[in-house]
Protein backbone atom coordinates (compact mmCIF):
# COMPACT_ATOMS: atom_id res chain seq x y z
CA UNK A 1 0.00 0.00 0.00
CA UNK A 2 1.59 3.43 -1.23
CA UNK A 3 1.58 6.05 1.12
CA UNK A 4 2.88 9.76 -0.48
CA UNK A 5 4.68 12.16 1.97
CA UNK A 6 5.71 15.51 0.95
CA UNK A 7 7.60 17.46 3.31
CA UNK A 8 7.75 20.68 3.04
CA UNK A 9 10.54 23.44 4.16
CA UNK A 10 9.29 26.29 6.18
CA UNK A 11 8.89 30.03 5.57
CA UNK A 12 11.65 31.97 5.09
CA UNK A 13 13.04 34.16 8.76
CA UNK A 14 15.12 36.93 9.17
CA UNK A 15 18.12 34.55 9.24
CA UNK A 16 17.81 32.54 6.42
CA UNK A 17 17.69 35.36 4.27
CA UNK A 18 21.08 36.88 5.23
CA UNK A 19 22.28 32.71 5.31
CA UNK A 20 22.79 32.40 8.86
CA UNK A 21 22.68 29.11 10.38
CA UNK A 22 18.96 28.46 12.46
CA UNK A 23 18.87 25.68 13.92
CA UNK A 24 17.82 25.54 17.28
CA UNK A 25 16.77 29.61 17.91
CA UNK A 26 13.56 29.63 17.33
CA UNK A 27 12.86 32.93 15.20
CA UNK A 28 9.51 33.76 13.79
CA UNK A 29 9.04 33.19 9.79
CA UNK A 30 9.09 36.91 8.47
CA UNK A 31 7.08 38.53 6.00
CA UNK A 32 8.07 36.51 2.88
CA UNK A 33 7.61 33.54 4.76
CA UNK A 34 4.14 34.69 5.48
CA UNK A 35 3.90 34.96 2.47
CA UNK A 36 5.29 31.50 1.13
CA UNK A 37 3.28 29.90 3.84
CA UNK A 38 -0.10 31.02 1.58
CA UNK A 39 1.76 29.46 -1.15
CA UNK A 40 1.64 26.42 0.55
CA UNK A 41 -1.90 26.35 1.88
CA UNK A 42 -3.19 26.58 -1.80
CA UNK A 43 -1.04 24.01 -2.74
CA UNK A 44 -2.28 21.73 0.16
CA UNK A 45 -5.60 22.81 -1.21
CA UNK A 46 -5.34 20.79 -4.30
CA UNK A 47 -3.36 18.17 -2.99
CA UNK A 48 -5.52 17.07 -0.14
CA UNK A 49 -3.45 15.58 2.51
CA UNK A 50 -5.09 13.20 4.77
CA UNK A 51 -3.01 14.53 7.82
CA UNK A 52 -0.48 17.08 9.43
CA UNK A 53 2.93 16.82 11.00
CA UNK A 54 4.89 19.71 11.54
CA UNK A 55 8.56 20.33 13.61
CA UNK A 56 7.06 22.15 17.37
CA UNK A 57 9.31 25.41 15.88
CA UNK A 58 7.66 28.11 15.87
CA UNK A 59 8.77 29.08 12.08
CA UNK A 60 7.21 25.35 10.93
CA UNK A 61 3.96 26.24 12.78
CA UNK A 62 3.61 29.31 11.07
CA UNK A 63 3.94 28.00 8.02
CA UNK A 64 1.65 25.30 8.66
CA UNK A 65 -0.98 27.38 9.94
CA UNK A 66 -3.05 28.71 7.04
CA UNK A 67 -2.80 25.09 5.82
CA UNK A 68 -4.06 23.33 8.70
CA UNK A 69 -6.89 26.37 9.30
CA UNK A 70 -8.02 26.15 5.14
CA UNK A 71 -8.01 21.85 5.41
CA UNK A 72 -9.73 21.97 8.96
CA UNK A 73 -6.96 19.24 10.20
CA UNK A 74 -4.77 19.72 13.56
CA UNK A 75 -0.88 18.89 12.72
CA UNK A 76 0.90 16.40 14.81
CA UNK A 77 4.02 18.29 16.56
CA UNK A 78 6.87 16.14 16.89
CA UNK A 79 9.95 17.07 18.33
CA UNK A 80 11.95 14.59 16.19
CA UNK A 81 10.70 17.13 13.21
CA UNK A 82 12.68 19.82 14.57
CA UNK A 83 16.30 21.07 13.42
CA UNK A 84 19.81 20.16 14.09
CA UNK A 85 20.87 22.43 16.35
CA UNK A 86 23.90 23.93 15.09
CA UNK A 87 25.78 24.83 18.12
CA UNK A 88 28.62 27.64 17.66
CA UNK A 89 27.60 28.10 14.14
CA UNK A 90 23.91 29.29 15.67
CA UNK A 91 23.06 33.16 13.78
CA UNK A 92 26.20 32.63 11.76
CA UNK A 93 26.93 32.51 8.16
CA UNK A 94 29.72 30.16 7.22
CA UNK A 95 32.40 33.15 6.28
CA UNK A 96 31.66 34.14 9.74
CA UNK A 97 32.88 30.55 11.22
CA UNK A 98 36.92 30.53 12.49
CA UNK A 99 38.18 29.27 9.02
CA UNK A 100 39.40 25.87 10.11
CA UNK A 101 35.82 25.43 11.62
CA UNK A 102 34.04 26.07 8.16
CA UNK A 103 36.86 23.92 5.88
CA UNK A 104 36.60 21.03 7.87
CA UNK A 105 32.85 21.20 8.35
CA UNK A 106 32.60 21.60 3.93
CA UNK A 107 34.84 18.45 3.94
CA UNK A 108 32.52 16.62 5.98
CA UNK A 109 29.19 18.15 7.67
CA UNK A 110 28.78 15.08 9.46
CA UNK A 111 32.21 14.13 11.04
CA UNK A 112 33.68 17.28 11.22
CA UNK A 113 29.65 18.92 12.54
CA UNK A 114 29.96 22.33 14.47
CA UNK A 115 31.16 22.81 17.45
CA UNK A 116 28.12 22.57 20.43
CA UNK A 117 25.99 20.89 17.98
CA UNK A 118 23.72 18.42 17.37
CA UNK A 119 25.36 15.10 15.61
CA UNK A 120 24.00 14.93 12.07
CA UNK A 121 23.71 11.12 12.21
CA UNK A 122 21.69 11.35 15.89
CA UNK A 123 19.46 13.71 13.72
CA UNK A 124 19.26 11.45 11.17
CA UNK A 125 18.01 8.49 13.52
CA UNK A 126 15.63 10.69 15.05
CA UNK A 127 13.85 12.10 12.12
CA UNK A 128 13.74 8.40 10.19
CA UNK A 129 12.10 7.53 13.03
CA UNK A 130 9.23 9.46 12.49
CA UNK A 131 9.22 9.27 9.12
CA UNK A 132 8.60 5.45 9.15
CA UNK A 133 6.14 6.11 12.49
CA UNK A 134 3.63 8.41 9.70
CA UNK A 135 4.30 5.60 7.06
CA UNK A 136 3.03 2.89 9.14
CA UNK A 137 0.14 5.43 10.97
CA UNK A 138 -1.12 6.51 7.24
CA UNK A 139 -0.57 3.50 4.97
CA UNK A 140 -2.61 4.37 1.82
CA UNK A 141 -3.02 7.77 2.23
CA UNK A 142 -1.46 11.55 1.92
CA UNK A 143 0.30 13.59 4.23
CA UNK A 144 1.93 16.77 4.50
CA UNK A 145 5.44 17.28 6.66
CA UNK A 146 6.31 20.79 7.98
CA UNK A 147 9.75 20.81 8.66
CA UNK A 148 13.78 21.91 8.48
CA UNK A 149 16.39 22.03 5.37
CA UNK A 150 19.06 20.27 7.24
CA UNK A 151 16.85 17.77 8.26
CA UNK A 152 14.82 17.14 5.19
CA UNK A 153 18.09 16.26 3.74
CA UNK A 154 19.64 14.43 6.41
CA UNK A 155 16.45 11.96 6.22
CA UNK A 156 16.48 11.92 2.07
CA UNK A 157 19.57 10.46 2.60
CA UNK A 158 19.41 8.60 4.90
CA UNK A 159 16.38 6.47 3.52
CA UNK A 160 17.76 6.33 0.02
CA UNK A 161 20.49 5.08 1.12
CA UNK A 162 23.53 7.72 0.27
CA UNK A 163 26.21 8.84 2.75
CA UNK A 164 24.91 11.43 5.18
CA UNK A 165 28.56 13.19 4.49
CA UNK A 166 27.08 14.01 1.23
CA UNK A 167 24.13 15.88 1.99
CA UNK A 168 25.35 19.29 1.16
CA UNK A 169 26.83 18.07 -1.86
CA UNK A 170 24.15 15.83 -3.20
CA UNK A 171 21.36 17.96 -2.06
CA UNK A 172 23.35 21.25 -2.18
CA UNK A 173 19.56 22.91 -2.21
CA UNK A 174 16.33 23.05 -0.44
CA UNK A 175 14.35 26.83 -0.51
CA UNK A 176 12.32 27.98 1.72
CA UNK A 177 8.52 26.42 1.40
CA UNK A 178 9.77 23.83 -1.51
CA UNK A 179 8.77 20.67 -1.50
CA UNK A 180 10.09 16.83 -1.21
CA UNK A 181 8.02 14.10 -2.18
CA UNK A 182 8.65 10.45 -1.32
CA UNK A 183 7.08 7.47 -1.93
CA UNK A 184 6.49 4.77 1.66
CA UNK A 185 5.45 1.53 0.34
CA UNK A 186 5.82 -1.96 2.51
CA UNK A 187 8.90 -0.26 4.00
CA UNK A 188 10.85 1.04 0.84
CA UNK A 189 10.90 4.43 0.02
CA UNK A 190 11.55 6.31 -3.04
CA UNK A 191 11.97 10.35 -4.33
CA UNK A 192 9.33 11.37 -6.80
CA UNK A 193 10.08 15.25 -6.25
CA UNK A 194 13.08 17.62 -4.71
CA UNK A 195 13.14 21.15 -4.34
CA UNK A 196 10.00 21.56 -6.24
CA UNK A 197 8.24 25.25 -5.52
CA UNK A 198 4.60 25.26 -3.78
CA UNK A 199 3.16 27.43 -6.13
CA UNK A 200 0.98 26.07 -8.68
CA UNK A 201 2.18 22.60 -8.22
CA UNK A 202 0.77 19.87 -9.43
CA UNK A 203 1.01 16.69 -7.85
CA UNK A 204 -0.85 13.60 -8.83
CA UNK A 205 -3.05 12.31 -6.10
Amino acid sequence: MKTIVVLARHGRTEWHHGNRYTGSTDLPIDGVGHVQAQYLKEWALDFSPDALWSSPMLRARQTMTPTAQALGLTPVLDDRLREVDFGSAEGLSLSELPPSVAKAFELDPVGAHFPGGEDPAAAADRVEEVFHKIGREHQGRKVLVVAHNTLIRLLVCRVLGLELKDYRRLLPALGPAALVRLRWQDGTVGLEAFNTPAVRMEIPG
